[in-house]
């Protein structure tokens, strides 16, 4: 019997966890706040502990540092009903054996506490400040990015991002960086496809004055700009083999040949990223097999938007929200859900952004989004999350909740009205996804409904 420590300020979410950690043959010890579990790991040895996110006071991720910080730490579940690209890295860069979002179906919980207490292999602690949140999304596939993004950000492995074009492969290296120990050093980005091949040696490691026509002065090169930082190499797919060769000797020895220069030592991780198949190109003998190998340390894909439409309703609402705030009704969301998105999230954020631009009207409608006549694909063709039913269907209904919510400016009787269902349904509906409390815009839920009674 295992000792399973549940930190959550949600009385009856503690105690639904430990009755499902009781039927599992554990005994739970419930704390109700950061600081009691803390004291409570100073009387007794945990061997797995459950931790909610969100709570007043010390927020979970504080109660984690604090935890990973102590000689033999337990392993730590974050939970949270609020899942964002930024809270996800960050528990797992500190240490989290997993982050998870609720509600937390019993047998999801089963096998991390398993897996918990069964000794996996943790990672040591690390400060860095928060970076701010860039990956948008709540998809199985993007939270599986997002953690192994907090995994891998303190060390100095190679990361080769793969993906088609449009789907942020440079998002994630840019959150791979600021999530890092390299945070506080340069980012250099360079697209190896946009650059001509007889400038691309130049661009990436440097010159001196004088070593070709129009060398007016010496330039340092993306590698030594990088210095202490990370470079990341994009469409590296497109390389010619010459420039691979060179890539592969920078990337095995450290050490870069201005044109026209004399060899210097550099201390950069190289983060690459491509649309192509380079097993298929190293099989045509367009990329060297040796340099694959050495950029295919840490392999993240990042599948098509058609591939995870969970996201494409938060991403669209992320991208009107910084274009002036404008609305996105039910009939639009609707419409996006069904159209294919050969662009990826660059064509969604074009399509929002002049939409906003356009549109007078407070609301972006259907007619607003501009699409005419293209291919489109139809929910039976749709790869959906890959959860089960009763999750699946939780998170739709968290979603609509929340949007009703926001919508009505907090009034719950009028939210009530717009999704159809009792106000008291409501009331135990927000009770159960913890919306009282979610974010920023909804945290005075119960203030504003006083006037909707």
């Amino acid at each position: 019997m295992a000792t399973v420590l549940i930190v959550d300020d949600d009385a009856a979410m503690r105690e639904a966890l430990a009755e499902v950690a009781r039927d599992l043959g554990h005994d739970p010890r419930p704390a109700g706040s950061g600081r009691e579990a803390l004291e409570l790991l100073d009387l007794h040895v945990a061997d797995a502990v459950l931790l909610d996110l969100r709570m007043p006071g010390m927020d979970g991720l504080e109660v984690l540092r604090l935890i990973r910080a102590r000689p033999q730490p337990p392993p730590v579940a974050v939970l949270t009903a609020h899942a964002t690209a930024t809270n996800t890295i960050e528990a797992m860069r500190l240490g989290a054996f997993d982050h998870l979002t609720k509600p937390i179906g019993r047998e999801d919980l089963a096998r991390v506490l398993q897996r918990m207490i069964a000794g996996a292999a943790l990672r040591p602690l690390s400060d860095a400040a928060m970076p701010q949140d860039r990956l948008i999304g709540s998809s199985e596939a993007m939270r599986q990015v997002q953690k192994t993004i907090g995994m891998l950000a303190d060390s100095d492995a190679t990361v080769l991002v793969t993906g088609e074009t449009g789907t942020g492969k440079e998002l994630v290296a840019r959150a791979i960086h600021d999530h890092g120990h390299r945070g506080r050093g340069p980012f250099v980005a360079v697209n190896c496809a946009a650059i001509p091949a007889e400038l691309l040696e130049s661009e990436l490691f440097g010159h001196v004055r004088g070593a070709f026509t129009g060398a007016a002065s010496d330039r340092f090169g993306a590698f030594r700009e990088a210095d202490r930082g990370t470079v990341f190499l994009d469409e590296i797919g497109d390389m010619d083999l010459a420039m691979q060769a060179k890539i592969l000797r920078a990337l095995q020895e450290r050490v870069v040949t201005p044109v026209g220069g004399k060899p210097a030592a550099v201390e950069v991780r190289v983060i690459a990223a491509t649309h192509q198949d380079l097993p298929q190109r190293v099989r045509q003998g367009k990329f060297r097999e040796d340099l694959f190998y050495r950029l295919h340390v840490v392999p993240i894909h990042l599948p098509p938007l058609r591939e995870r439409i969970a996201d494409i309703v938060p991403l669209a609402e992320h991208f009107l929200s910084c274009c002036g705030g404008k609305q996105l009704s039910a009939d639009a969301a609707a419409r996006l859900l069904r159209h294919n998105w050969p662009g990826n999230v660059r064509e969604l954020q074009n399509t929002m952004e002049r939409a906003a631009v356009l549109m007078r009207g407070a609301v972006i409608n259907v007619a607003d989004l501009g699409f005419i006549g293209e291919a489109q694909t139809t929910g039976d063709s749709l790869d959906w999350p890959d959860e089960d039913l009763p999750t699946a269907l939780a998170r739709l209904e968290e979603m609509l909740i929340r949007r009703a919510l926001l919508r009505s400016g907090g009034n719950r009787a009028e939210a009530a009205r717009t999704l159809n269902i009792h106000r008291q349904l409501l009331y135990a509906k927000i009770r159960r996804y913890g919306l009282e409390v979610s974010d920023d815009r909804t945290q005075d839920v119960r203030q504003t409904d006083a006037g909707g009674r």
